[in-house]
């Protein structure tokens, strides 16, 4: 099946909708990573169940933008960070 075990970036969300269940197996089988993308642009990223938090932790880590005054609008440009 093309997307994990041969090293490509990504499958079209049209090509893994009919073989959904195939993917979640081989994803499930070797480990890796399945990125789903949408017209070329990843859009989904699919990774094996960890049991360790730390794990899922780890993807979120630098992803936060501290606020001084959390109360006040927030500036255009931290928007634009955020696409």
């Amino acid at each position: 099946m093309q997307g994990v075990s041969d090293g490509k970036s990504g499958v079209a969300k049209s090509k893994f909708k009919p073989h959904a269940l195939q993917y979640f197996r081989e994803v499930e089988q070797t480990g890796k990573a399945l990125v789903i993308t949408d017209r070329g642009k990843p859009v989904l990223k699919i990774v094996p169940y960890s049991e360790n938090p730390s794990e899922a932790l780890k993807m979120l880590r630098n992803s936060v933008i501290k606020y001084e005054n959390p109360t006040e609008p927030v500036g255009l440009n931290d928007w634009e960070s955020l696409k």
